[in-house]
């Protein structure tokens, strides 16, 4: 059995479908997660009521998908 596997010939385009996945649910959570805290956090720990909240939150949401959308590859 062991002598079956040959290296570099397994098709791993679902693995490699699986990663990507993977990695943008990551991130896309992760700035989900942190824009949520942000929100709650100046709303109940500050006096910035829910229209400073919000807008914070906004600002956050905003730059975070500025700065993590994909980028288009440099063509050759």
């Amino acid at each position: 059995m062991a002598g079956d596997y040959h290296r570099g010939e397994m098709d791993i385009h679902e693995q490699t479908a699986t990663y990507v996945a993977f990695g943008k649910m990551t991130k896309w959570g992760s700035l989900a997660v942190a824009v949520g805290l942000l929100f709650i956090t100046l709303l109940f720990c500050t006096p910035a009521s829910f229209i400073g909240s919000a807008i914070a939150a906004v600002v956050l949401l905003a730059g975070g998908i500025f700065f993590l959308r994909e980028k288009p590859a440099p063509a050759h």
